[in-house]
C-alpha cells in the first residue's frame, strides 16, 4: 500500500477498538459521528422519526463492515456513503416519485449561477424552504448544495443521468428562491 495515499484518521484507536467489537469504544464512535449523520438523515429525508431508523441502520451497517475500513479516506466520509446510501436505498424502497422538468432551456444559461451561499441566505433558511420540495427534488438538492457530490455522483448514486440530476437541481433551487422569496416579503 502506498503510504503516500493512505489517510491518517484521528480516532484511529476507536475505530480499530470498535473493529474488534468493543461496545465502548462502538459507543464512543457513535457519539463522535452521529450528530453529523443524523442531520444527513433528516435532509435526506425529511421525518425525524425515519432519519432515527435509518441512522440506526447505518451505524449498525459500518459497525458490520468497518472490516473493509482501509483509512484510504476519512471515517466520517466513509460512513457518511454508507448514510447517503441507506437513504437513497429507502427512497427506492418507496419507489419516491422525482418530478422531472422535460424542458431545460430555461436553465441552460444559468448552470454558472452564484450558489445560494453567496446571496445572504443562511443554511438554516435554505434547510426550512427545501422541505417543501418534492422528495426526489430536495434528496438531489441535499446532495448536491449540502453534501457536496457532484452530478455525476449523484447520477450514479440515484440511478439517474447526469443531465437529469443538474435539471432536478436546478429546479429545486428555483422552487427554493420562490419560497424564500415569499417569506421574506
Amino acid at each position: 500500500m502506498n503510504i503516500g495515499t493512505v489517510h491518517h484518521e484521528i480516532h484511529r484507536g476507536i475505530i480499530e477498538d470498535s473493529r474488534r467489537g468493543n461496545r465502548k469504544a462502538q459507543y464512543q464512535l457513535y457519539g463522535l459521528y452521529s450528530g453529523a449523520m443524523f442531520n444527513i438523515c433528516l435532509r435526506m429525508m425529511s421525518s425525524r422519526e425515519e432519519a432515527e431508523d435509518l441512522l440506526q441502520d447505518a451505524f449498525t451497517e459500518a459497525f458490520r463492515r468497518l472490516d473493509s475500513f482501509r483509512y484510504e479516506s476519512a471515517f466520517g466520509a466513509w460512513l457518511k456513503r454508507i448514510v447517503v446510501n441507506r437513504c437513497i436505498n429507502e427512497l427506492k424502497r418507496r419507489r419516491a416519485e422525482l418530478r422531472f422538468v422535460d424542458d431545460m432551456s430555461p436553465w441552460e444559461g444559468r448552470m454558472a449561477e452564484p450558489e445560494m451561499e453567496e446571496s445572504g441566505l443562511t443554511v438554516e433558511q435554505v434547510k426550512k424552504a427545501m422541505q417543501a420540495l418534492p422528495e426526489g427534488s430536495r434528496v438531489i438538492f441535499s446532495l448536491y448544495l449540502l453534501e457536496g457530490y457532484d452530478h455525476k455522483e449523484i447520477s450514479e448514486i440515484m440511478g439517474i443521468s447526469e443531465s437529469t440530476s443538474k435539471t432536478q437541481y436546478m429546479h429545486a433551487r428555483k422552487r427554493v428562491k420562490e419560497i424564500l422569496s415569499h417569506t421574506e416579503s
